[in-house]
């Protein structure tokens, strides 16, 4: 009977033999006067050595898993066989993990994984503490693409009177955008107590969270004449160039009435392009949801009303705890997923969603 690790090589075989064929496309000259294909490449030489380096490390822990098994099994003495034992299950769950991982990497990819992304966040119930929440999510999201070399460009935010925000948009780029924020959209919820209760009463506010693919321009087209675009003087904080100049633009998409405003940037110009970035992105995700027939079903799905009631995620500061409601995940380490450690939360939804395609 084959060992897993044996079972493994023998499926990433021909994911690891294109290395030779990947790193001959990324020589040729053409392929520098491509962004996409150049992008697409390295995605997949990174995603391939970083298999087969997996691969070398399954295998040595299967080998000292093994020894440990034997030593434990020889062992005549009582505190050696203890050793042996605990260094066992240390191994053992150490395989464990790398087994699921392997698993969730060798799982059917969809090519939506590697594109760039845009999430857009709103408060919902709970006033002002709820625009403080929705300051709170951005900063973990910004913590957590920090430490995974994910480059973050904030597209429009408009702040609220107490270092919150009314609404926070942001594109992320860099190693599967999309792939490690696909689970975020729906409402989360927070439980604490907020800077803006002075009885220390613990309130339960709202904030959704909408994650949209960034479209690639051969996959969306918008036609000039079908926009109106309006410019206007910013206003809220900015400093002493708000309410000067013209800067502000707001884009408005005539054949659906979509309408995006941008105003954080001095430049009129830069405005309008990170406007009309947000707006090919929404345009792109109401014509899927189009093409499946379920274009406000599915929007409304994905966003929802913000009643609590339709959380996706709660986070308990008293308890210090992190509840993810769609696969009954708890962890009581909040601080740490404030601080951007999300991948506990994220791994555990893959593989979930890699359980439910297997049928398990």
């Amino acid at each position: 009977m084959p060992t897993p690790s044996a079972e493994f090589e023998r499926r990433i075989a021909p994911v690891v033999g294109r290395i030779g064929e990947v790193e001959a496309a990324l020589s040729h000259p053409d392929v520098s006067r491509d962004p996409a294909r150049l992008r697409d490449l390295t995605h997949e030489l990174r995603r391939i050595s970083a298999l087969r380096a997996r691969l070398k490390e399954y295998c040595r822990v299967e080998r000292e898993l093994a020894e440990a098994e034997t030593m434990a099994e020889d062992a005549g003495d009582a505190d050696l066989r203890e050793l042996a034992e605990a260094e066992t299950a240390e191994l053992a769950g150490r395989l464990a993990r790398l087994d699921e991982e392997f698993r969730r990497e060798l799982a059917p990819r969809s090519p939506d994984w590697d594109k760039g992304c845009i999430l857009e966040l709103r408060p919902a119930a709970g006033g002002e503490e709820s625009a403080l929440f929705a300051g709170t999510l951005y900063r973990m999201y910004a913590r957590y693409a920090e430490l995974h070399g994910l480059k973050i460009e904030v597209l429009s935010s408009r702040p609220s009177e107490l270092d919150g925000y009314k609404e926070m948009v942001f594109a992320v780029t860099g190693e599967e955008p999309f792939r490690r924020f696909r689970f975020e959209s729906g409402v989360h919820r927070v439980q604490r107590v907020p800077e803006t209760e002075a009885a220390g009463r613990i309130h339960t506010s709202t904030v959704t969270v909408a994650v949209l693919i960034e479209p690639e321009e051969v996959e969306l087209k918008i036609d000039p004449k079908d926009l109106r675009v309006d410019v206007f003087r910013a206003g809220g904080h900015g400093g002493q160039h708000v309410n000067v100049t013209d800067s502000a633009v707001r884009i408005t998409h005539l054949p659906t009435g979509l309408v995006v405003s941008c105003q954080d940037e001095r430049s009129q110009g830069r405005n309008k392009t990170k406007a009309m970035k947000v707006l090919a992105a929404r345009l792109l995700d109401a014509r899927r949801a189009a093409d499946q027939a379920k274009a406000v079903e599915a929007r409304r799905g994905q966003i929802g009303t913000g009643e609590r009631s339709e959380k996706i995620r709660t986070y308990n500061f008293p308890q210090n705890r992190v509840t993810d409601h769609r696969i009954k995940f708890t962890t009581h380490s909040l601080d740490k997923v404030l601080a951007g450690e999300l991948d506990p939360v994220f791994d555990a939804l893959e593989t979930a969603e890699a359980e439910l395609a297997r049928g398990e």
